[in-house]
């Protein structure tokens, strides 16, 4: 039956209503915990600084506090601060989603590092092979060549869980190593650069991708008012690129068959495989794709970053590959989630530095923020204390539940719970006899039917 225009409308404002509640309530429960680890992270970083810091309690607390103004002004306080921030972001991004596509699948990638450093090794061994090509095939070339590279490092691991069953934390780790003695081979071996030791030379110019001022003051800057010194600000292009991959990730994985397959693999692979799903085939897709976002990550770090060169041994102390474990856990394998974190950790390190100089503050409080936020989502504080309070406050309300013991007879006890409390009472029955509506008379009605009736008038 059709509705009234008015009843219609109000059934439209209530849907839309009710949709926007929904979707809040999923903001909240998606950032809540994030936040919540953030904000422990934040009290224990005081306490640690309160205890190791020197002189008085005024002067520890004024230490805290010019630790985190110092640390918020070197992250993101002024726009070269931010610039040098998102430089770390980029790549931060790239090797969090690498993780958080396996970890959807059930697969914990621990070989980013080992697929970042293959991608960029590639992405330069192509620039110095094509040097003589134009800039606008050769850094297609380039992004294309690490993203295999990334993808078929990957791959092994997929195939070996897929095929074999071997679990992708032994043969990433082993691939990592693998591929930084290899990386490092090469460049100090058939890529050195003359007459140095343990680098490469520099990509070419047409390799080397524009920051992101340069390239506006070259194309929108030409119509609207330029920046000013634009060398100043690091970023290049290749976070522009980093933020369309987020928006197809969040398509794949949310919009797409392949997206929902990976979901169910990693929640239940007996059933997933018994719903007929190619278990071992989406493995494989998962690791490759994660392998070639983690192979993107190095190529972009290389072409966009002074001084567009590869160095040997830094790629086994690079943290990006690391840090997008704890980037995909806290944003909780999301894409929002992934882009949050991100900026957090990257501030955390390009802010750490500005919190030494100034604050007088060991710069590893940096690192022991980040543990600490791990540590606060791998432990599950905030779940935990959400259950102890809904238990606590549905104790406190618990209604009064009277149970006969043996009928309600004169003089019989009842039970009365009252919060956990066993109460004992005697049952009151008035001493009135029971009369018709004439005044005569009536036989007293059988004391079980009288309880019955009791129970179903809600006494």
């Amino acid at each position: 039956m059709a509705l009234p225009p008015g009843r219609l409308g109000e059934s439209h404002a209530r849907s839309s209503t009710s949709k926007m509640l929904g979707w809040l309530y999923r903001v909240w429960i998606s950032l809540s915990r994030p936040l919540f680890a953030v904000a422990l992270a934040m009290v224990a970083g005081s306490i640690l600084i309160l205890i190791t810091a020197p002189g008085s309690l005024e002067d520890r607390l004024n230490t805290v506090v010019n630790a985190y103004q110092y640390l918020l002004q070197g992250s993101f306080g002024d726009p070269a601060s931010l610039s040098y921030t998102l430089v770390r972001v980029g790549p931060l991004i790239l090797a969090g989603l690498s993780v958080s596509i396996s970890y959807r699948a059930g697969l914990f990638n621990i070989g980013a590092a080992g697929q970042i450093a293959v991608g960029a090794m590639t992405a330069g061994i192509i620039a110095f092979a094509l040097s003589g090509l134009p800039g606008i095939i050769l850094v297609p070339l380039m992004i294309i060549g690490s993203m295999v590279a990334g993808g078929i490092w990957g791959g092994i691991v997929g195939l070996l869980k897929a095929w074999r069953g071997v679990h992708e934390v032994v043969t990433t780790i082993m691939l990592n190593w693998i591929a930084f003695y290899g990386t490092d081979y090469l460049i100090s071996g058939p890529f050195k650069a003359p007459q140095q030791s343990l680098q490469t030379p520099a990509i070419p110019a047409q390799a080397q991708l524009p920051a992101i001022t340069v390239f506006y003051n070259q194309t929108l800057g030409q119509f609207l008012p330029p920046i000013e010194n634009p060398e100043q600000y690091l970023t290049d292009v290749s976070l522009l690129i980093v933020l369309v991959i987020l928006v197809a990730y969040w398509f794949i994985t949310t919009r797409t068959a392949f997206g929902y397959e990976i979901r169910v693999i990693g929640n239940n692979p007996r059933a997933a495989k018994y719903a007929g799903i190619r278990t071992g085939r989406n493995l494989f897709l998962a690791m490759a794709m994660a392998g070639a976002l983690s192979g993107l990550a190095g190529a972009f770090h290389l072409m966009g970053q002074a001084p567009y060169q590869l160095l040997g041994s830094t790629f086994a102390i690079d943290p990006t590959g690391f840090d997008a474990l704890g980037v995909a856990l806290l944003g909780r394998t999301t894409t929002i989630g992934v882009l949050l974190s991100s900026l957090l950790f990257g501030g955390l390190r390009q802010g750490g530095t500005t919190m030494q100089l100034f604050a007088n503050v060991p710069g590893d409080l940096a690192y022991m923020l980040q543990a600490l936020v791990l540590f606060s989502i791998a432990s599950e504080f905030l779940p935990a204390i959400i259950r102890a309070l809904r238990s606590r406050s549905k104790r406190a309300v618990a209604p009064a539940i009277e149970v006969p013991l043996s009928g309600p007879i004169v003089g019989d006890p009842l039970i009365v719970v009252e919060n956990e409390t066993v109460i004992e009472r005697e049952l009151e029955v008035p001493a009135t006899a029971i009369t018709s509506s004439d005044n005569t008379p009536e036989e007293r009605p059988n004391v079980e039917e009288q309880s019955s009736e009791r129970i179903e008038e809600g006494h």
